[in-house]
């Protein structure tokens, strides 16, 4: 494997290790981050030089804009897709959900100036891995765990829906093109396909291995899906086979998370074991636009826009923005 490691580095202060980073994934409100820790989840707002209408040597600043005290770790987070910020058209507001040790959900509203509200979601009996909002929906969610559930929930928090799994569920994914379609990755290397309209699973992809640790939709082509599933990723093409389209040798001692890069179809990040790996691969070329270890490493995120990484770390949010990948064509 040939290293091309050209990109820049920031980070983000925060009171305790990040477990959880996500980026807003909405072109509208791009520029939000939620940081999830032992006990909080705080968003900040991230700019990048090449986002502003004249840059000014700046390549990174950001600002913190909302704090919220969960009182457990944070397992996982969800932005809604009401979510506005910094637009023309709406006031700022920001709704996200959170997934938490206490295996609870929890629905926070804020509109920036002080009004905030936080709506509870009861019905898992073991650790939520993995939530998502519905696009397309008045807020619906969808959220996975280690009771081996698939739970569907409404805008109120109300469950709709529950779907029995073989195993824990590790990820959820939704698709903006594909909203009557949920995701399920399993431990036991089983992905599954499930209708909400039908309300049952229609299809499923067969990592043939286990564990598997992470799973993601390609934003950029809903016709692919990656794993991370013993020491390698996986590539499957949904409409071809079931069977995985291709492999790689990604971490020699487990490959914990993956995600693919929102604004490009060729780009993916995995992290793993030996360590705190945190590896960028391209599905062009052998050539790695990232390899690094970190002392902590938890969670991951692409921005929305830009080929820029976000690694939870200890008391730090790690930013990677990769200067190659900026001409590849996606």
């Amino acid at each position: 494997m040939i290293e091309n490691n050209v990109y820049s580095t920031f980070s983000i202060p925060c009171h305790d290790i990040a477990n959880v980073v996500e980026f807003a994934p909405y072109e509208w409100c791009s520029t939000l981050l939620a940081v999830g820790t032992n006990s909080r989840v705080s968003i900040y707002q991230c700019v990048f030089d090449q986002e502003k209408e004249e840059p000014d040597g700046e390549e990174f600043e950001w600002r913190s804009i909302f704090d919220f005290q969960n009182g457990f770790r944070v397992t996982s987070i969800s932005w809604c897709p009401e979510t506005t910020f910094m637009t023309r058209e709406k006031e700022d507001f920001i709704r996200f959900a959170i997934g938490g040790s206490d295996k609870k959900i929890k629905i926070v509203s804020a509109n920036l100036k002080g009004d905030n509200s936080c709506q509870i979601c009861e019905g898992h009996t073991d650790f939520i891995n993995s939530i998502a909002y519905i696009p397309d929906t008045a807020g619906e969610l969808v959220s996975t765990g280690d009771d081996n559930t698939l739970r569907l929930w409404n805008k109120e928090g109300e469950q709709q829906g529950c779907f029995q799994l073989s195993a824990p569920g590790m990820s959820v994914c939704v698709h903006e093109r594909e909203p009557g379609k949920v995701i399920v990755a399993q431990k036991n290397g089983i992905i599954k396909i499930f209708s909400l309209a039908l309300q049952r699973q229609i299809m499923s992809l067969d990592c043939c291995q286990a564990p598997l640790m992470s799973a993601d939709w390609s934003y950029m082509n809903e016709d692919f899906v990656v794993a991370a599933c013993g020491t390698e990723w996986l590539i499957f093409q949904m409409s071809r086979s079931s069977q995985p389209l291709e492999r790689r040798q990604a971490h020699t001692e487990g490959c914990k998370h993956v995600k693919w890069a929102r604004n490009q179809q060729t780009l993916l990040a995995t992290s793993g074991r030996p360590g705190r790996q945190i590896k960028v691969f391209s599905t062009r070329h052998h050539q790695m636009p990232l390899s690094t270890t970190l002392q902590v490493a938890y969670g991951m995120s692409w921005h929305q826009r830009i080929p820029a990484l976000a690694i939870g770390g200890d008391k730090q949010v790690h930013v990677y923005l990769l200067q190659t990948a900026r001409s590849q064509p996606s």
